[in-house]
């Protein structure tokens, strides 16, 4: 069971890159989803002295091919998300990603989690209703509706379909090299697009990724390590069953929205988080 272990610190490194991330104000979206995979960079690129570098075949650079604009097109909606609305509320969407990742696993990995677990499918999408209870007394569809009138919300369910084919991906990268090369080469790859983007988009504030050193040195940490663990996690076990476990980083998330962020309506988010994960343990146990 070590990918239970890594996937819960992938989950917990996840978080905290998130708080970290919403404590930085007056900072560009673009300039922020630069930093992260930015300041990451130097600690992947250590790997390289330590992990043998495999013998790659094309098929290996066309799904990275493939990878790098789904990754890019995620995290800028993620950012936006997750610095737009309350962390506690729109974090715990992401654990959506393993009711795709049914779907997508089983399409392009052939992989089908058991009957028993397509009940915590069920469970996920209860949760996901819970997160917006107070809404109920405008009428039962009402909390299903506030997720789409939350823009922050909508972006996440974009996100966790977009991670749910990126997680896909990644785990063919490492059957064709290794975990901890793939780990040390992909942040880098995507940081050459996210370069781009933010040229063009926040040309005149890239000065910021200097001016913010310290904080952004601990994001770039903590992202690393989400990677890394998340990457150990994903070759010992099919994708849906690592994904549910690493997305109790909403559970980090809604505590860390309620002691530093303040975040109000902490209670119904926590228990629909928890009706979440409960599925999602549901998965992964059957």
């Amino acid at each position: 069971m070590l990918w239970v272990l890594y996937s819960l610190l992938s989950a917990f490194s996840w978080a905290t890159t998130d708080a970290l991330t919403k404590k930085i104000y007056k900072v560009d979206d673009y300039i922020v989803i630069l930093a992260r995979f930015l300041y990451a960079t130097p600690f992947v690129l250590l790997l390289l002295f330590f992990v043998p570098i495999p013998k790659l075949d094309s098929a290996f650079w066309f799904v990275l091919s493939l990878a790098i604009p789904i990754e890019v097109l995620a995290w800028v909606l993620y950012i936006k998300s997750i610095r737009n609305s309350p962390l506690s509320l729109v974090v715990p969407f992401l654990t959506l990603t393993p009711l795709f990742l049914v779907l997508t696993s089983f399409v392009i990995l052939k992989e089908l989690p058991t009957l028993i677990g397509f009940s915590g499918i069920f469970l996920i999408v209860v949760g996901a209703y819970t997160l917006n209870l107070k809404e109920y007394k405008k009428g039962i569809l009402e909390p299903f509706k506030s997720i789409f009138k939350e823009k922050g919300c909508a972006y996440m369910v974009i996100v966790a379909f977009l991670f749910s084919i990126t997680s896909v991906l990644g785990k063919i990268l490492v059957q064709k090299s290794s975990p901890l090369f793939v780990s040390a080469i992909y942040l880098p790859i995507v940081s050459m697009p996210l370069i781009v983007l933010a040229f063009f988009k926040s040309r005149g504030k890239l000065t910021k990724l200097k001016s913010n050193f310290k904080n952004f040195f601990f994001i770039g940490l903590f992202f690393a390590l989400m990677s890394i663990f998340h990457l150990l996690a994903i070759q010992l076990v099919i994708v849906p069953y690592m994904s549910s476990i690493k997305r109790t980083s909403s559970i980090f998330s809604v505590l860390y929205g309620y002691f530093i962020f303040k975040e109000k309506n902490i209670k119904e988010r926590l228990v629909g988080t928890f009706i979440m994960v409960i599925g999602a343990v549901l998965i992964i146990l059957f």
